[in-house]
C-alpha cells in the first residue's frame, strides 16, 4: 500500500507486507551481497545466477528460502 501522508507537507509512503519483508531481508543480509527470495529467484533464474544460500527463519514468516543474486547468466 502506498499513500501521501501529510496537510502542509506531504510525504508518500509505503506500508505493508513486501516492505516489512524487505526491511527483514536486508536485516539478514550480508555486505556487497544480493539477496533474494524463492518468488524472486523464480522471476530472475533464467537471467541471472543465483548461489542457494539455505533458509531463514524470518519473524512472522518462518523459514524462507533465500538466494545470492552473483551476476548475469
Amino acid at each position: 500500500m502506498a499513500g501521501i501522508i501529510g496537510e502542509g507537507k506531504f510525504a508518500y509512503d509505503l506500508w505493508g507486507d513486501t516492505v516489512n519483508m524487505a526491511s527483514r531481508m536486508e536485516s539478514f543480509g550480508e555486505p556487497q551481497s544480493i539477496q533474494i527470495t524463492h518468488a524472486t529467484y523464480e522471476l530472475v533464474r533464467d537471467e541471472f545466477v543465483c548461489e542457494p544460500r539455505g533458509s531463514l527463519d524470518i519473524k512472522g514468516k518462518g523459514l524462507v528460502e533465500t538466494w545470492f543474486l552473483v551476476g548475469q547468466a
